[in-house]
């Protein structure tokens, strides 16, 4: 695999992410706020992880 595949995968998934734990928030929210919040700190250590993820990605092909 070469560097922009893996770039367009982890946007992708960081996209994909951001936008289901979004929606569960919101579905969430009026019933449980507790389990509203806890998904959406899951959702956002998911996205910090995959942006780690981009950024060492693209540290180590820069050759």
């Amino acid at each position: 695999m070469n560097k922009k595949t893996l770039t367009r995968i982890l946007i992708g998934l960081i996209l994909i992410t951001a936008a289901g734990f979004t929606i569960a928030y919101f579905i969430f929210r009026e019933d449980k706020p507790w389990t509203a919040l806890f998904v959406a700190s899951c959702g956002g250590v998911l996205v910090f992880n995959f942006l780690i993820s981009l950024f060492l990605v693209n540290k180590n092909f820069k050759k």
